[in-house]
């Protein structure tokens, strides 16, 4: 897990400062303090800071071919390629036979030097082959071409600017604005979508120059193509589902989970897991205590107030593998911290839980370097709360008009005692049984709607921004979705855009602000794959949510 700057000089006019861009670089040392590197020519200059997780000793970056190469790239005998790599490809070993078994030959045992014989392999189709979390760019000194890619669910950042007639890219937005030249000039559009909701969507961020790499898009630059195009190599899809018996499909996913945890094992340094007490940390804890020697080091953050504390549940799931667990207390003042988590995170963000989990990352790295985490287990098995909203509200829309719902939903409130909760309740359902599904996913995602947010704005901004996001993001997302069902079409728009853009930032930015790797297994492509065939109704029943995974590890 690293961090990374460079400076593409399109013109190949005027060779990078080399100065300059070591500044950029410095500004990200949080993210690998571990070692720094560089690279310059007379068209790039490159600078990385390593978090050295595997192979201590040899791999380090930037990284070039040196003298062993592969079939591919032994014409004429030079040293063509040069990599910079944030976060780590859990398959390498498997990849890393293969490839000897084609005619490569390594230096390391790195799978930095993986990814970048993969590449003289297969070029861009090399991301095909990558199972882990990615963001890359390899710079071709015969072709003067550079080649940037991000991993398929979006756990890696990547962000690029045009500036002066160089194409400048970074882990983070705040080595670009390093640069003398770096215009901060605000995207009107951007600061809506995020008072929509709660976070800026890819590829805009919060600075009309500065984009971001979507998740699962890879792209080329050269001084022939100034204006960076990116390609879509992976899109998930709910319309195959699973064949078998749901006794199948558990075996499958213990195998499945259980396979990707193993692999996120794989590490030289220190290693531990976020515990929750919650069934998706539960479960990774599980297959982690079935391929550790030792006990899984643990670590939870709790509250005073016991209503919002889950380290009771943490603390059984501990006891019962025989972790050593370590808790952490949030008080009040958690505030005081604020300032220095948003110097880290660049841009607008809204998550209120960005602040603990900065320091649950923080507690952790001071025992363990790795830890292994739950994200994804609401998306791939059904398990938000608004989900059994959108099966009840479903299942109201087959029986009751839009128009009665609502004029019943209006009665209601009227009616002494329906300020209880299950009263709040019934009118929840009715309301959104007078909606279509988007609508009632927008109404309960949406922070600020068009009519609140024009409240807002002033004659001036109202005119840059033309007319107001009004579910047109969201609805994009929806639509788009390879998937028959409307909650599946609700799940993978969380995948495309919930996830990416708001959970995974968070969590890059909490961990890499204190230096710590945070690796998913629940978020494996196939993991993910997996879960996206197997019908809605085995995640979300009448019941209740994450019915599967449930029977699966119970």
């Amino acid at each position: 897990m690293c961090g990374f700057v460079g400076i593409f000089d399109l013109s190949a006019k005027n060779r990078p400062d080399t100065g300059l861009v070591s500044r950029m670089g410095a500004t990200i040392a949080h993210r690998g303090p571990d070692a720094t590197g560089a690279y310059s020519d007379d068209a790039i200059a490159l600078s990385f800071q390593r978090l050295a997780i595997i192979d201590l000793k040899n791999g380090s970056q930037p990284m070039s071919e040196g003298g062993c190469r592969g079939p591919a790239s032994a014409e004429g005998g030079e040293d063509r390629y040069v990599i910079v790599f944030n976060g780590e490809i859990y398959n390498f070993q498997e990849l890393r036979t293969g490839l000897q078994s084609q005619g490569h030959h390594f230096n390391t045992k790195s799978d930095t030097e993986v990814i970048l014989r993969l590449f003289i392999e297969k070029g861009a189709r090399c991301v095909e082959d990558l199972r882990g979390m990615f963001a890359f760019a390899i710079w071709d000194k015969r072709e003067r071409r550079l080649f940037l890619a991000r991993d398929r669910l979006g756990k890696k950042p990547l962000y690029w600017t045009l500036i002066n007639g160089c194409f400048c890219f970074a882990s983070e937005i705040k080595a670009l604005a390093v640069h003398p030249d770096f215009r901060p000039d605000i995207d009107a559009r951007a600061l809506d979508l995020y008072l929509t909701y709660q976070s800026i969507p890819s590829p805009q961020t919060i600075y009309r120059n500065v984009q971001r790499l979507p998740p699962a898009c890879h792209m080329r630059i050269s001084a022939d193509q100034r204006t960076p195009a990116p390609t879509r190599y992976w899109r998930l899809s709910y319309t195959q589902k699973f064949q078998g018996t749901p006794k199948d499909a558990h075996a499958q996913a213990l195998h499945l989970i259980e396979e990707a945890t193993r692999l996120r094992m794989i590490s030289e340094v220190p290693l531990g897991a976020f515990l929750s007490g919650g069934i998706d940390s539960s479960a990774v804890v599980a297959m982690m205590a079935r391929h550790s020697s030792a006990p899984v080091k643990t670590f939870a953050i709790g509250f005073d107030e016991q209503d919002f504390s889950e380290l009771p549940h943490a603390r059984q799931v501990a006891s019962a593998f025989g972790c050593a667990h370590h808790e952490l207390i949030v008080k009040p003042q958690m505030a005081d911290i604020l300032p220095k988590v948003l110097w880290h995170y660049d841009q607008p963000f809204a998550d209120p839980s960005a602040l603990p989990s900065y320091y649950v990352a923080r507690e952790t790295r001071k025992s363990v370097t790795v830890a292994l985490n739950g994200d994804g287990g609401d998306e791939a098995f059904g398990g938000y709360l608004r989900y059994w909203g959108d099966y009840w509200a479903g299942l109201a829309r087959r029986f009751i008009p839009g128009s009665l719902a609502m004029k019943a939903a209006a009665a209601l409130e009227s009616l002494p005692g329906t300020s209880t909760k299950s009263g709040r309740r019934i009118v929840r359902l009715l309301r959104a049984a007078s909606r279509d599904m988007l609508a009632t996913n927008y109404n309960l995602f949406s922070y600020f709607n068009a009519g609140q947010r024009a409240g807002l704005y002033t004659d001036h901004w109202k005119q840059a921004l033309g007319p107001l996001e009004d579910m047109g993001y969201m609805r994009g997302l929806f639509e788009s979705a390879a998937a028959h069902e409307d909650l599946d079409r609700i799940f993978s728009t969380d995948y495309h855009g919930y996830l990416p853009e708001c959970l995974l930032v968070k969590m890059d930015v909490a961990t890499m602000a204190n230096s710590l790797e945070a690796r998913s297994p629940l978020l494996d492509h196939k993991v993910v794959e997996f879960a996206a065939s197997l019908p809605a109704s085995w995640k979300v029943t009448p019941f209740g949510t994450k019915k599967f995974l449930r029977e699966a590890f119970q």
